[in-house]
């Protein structure tokens, strides 16, 4: 039986991971919430999650977006799915619009994927399915659209991605 595709997930941090502290009071960027809701889900994917930085996108450096770029242009699967904060997400996608051969999909949450109510598994749902859909280019799933990255941004007046 035939593996078929296998997905390559990176996490950065970002609100798709926090989690409360209730030591410190405060949301703090957790381990990776994207394994436990394909798992959830049941979806039967083949696919593997590495880590790469746990942090809020407005902490990432110029240096963590070329570490994330270098690692995703090392990466031999051709289809990847990186969960990002939602505040710099167009602009690490900028970073890795140079890389043309892979199908690259970047999503994340408006909130926790750990709360009741968060938008984190429908994006997730939406990364998975234009990851396999889509010919080689960087995208952004959110908000129920899958967009090109250079075609949306962050409205936070309305907490959602919306055409550009």
């Amino acid at each position: 039986m035939s593996m078929g595709m296998v997905i390559k997930i990176f996490t950065t941090g970002g609100s798709i991971d926090k989690t409360y502290d209730t030591a410190a009071s405060d949301f703090v960027v957790g381990p990776p919430q994207i394994e436990t809701v394909l798992r959830e889900a049941n979806t039967g994917l083949h696919f593997a999650v590495e880590s790469l930085l746990q942090k809020d996108s407005l902490a990432l450096t110029d240096e963590d977006r070329a570490l994330i770029v270098q690692r995703v242009q090392r990466e031999p699967a051709r289809h990847i799915i990186i969960t990002h904060g939602t505040d710099t997400m167009t602009q690490t996608a900028a970073g890795l619009a140079l890389l043309r051969d892979k199908v690259i999909v970047l999503t994340g949450a408006m909130q926790p994927a750990a709360f009741k109510k968060t938008d984190a598994a429908f994006n997730i749902g939406g990364a998975v399915a234009a990851v396999q859909l889509l010919p080689p280019g960087v995208y952004i799933a959110m908000s129920g659209h899958i967009f090109p990255w250079d075609q949306t941004r962050k409205n936070p007046s309305r907490d959602q991605f919306e055409w550009v």
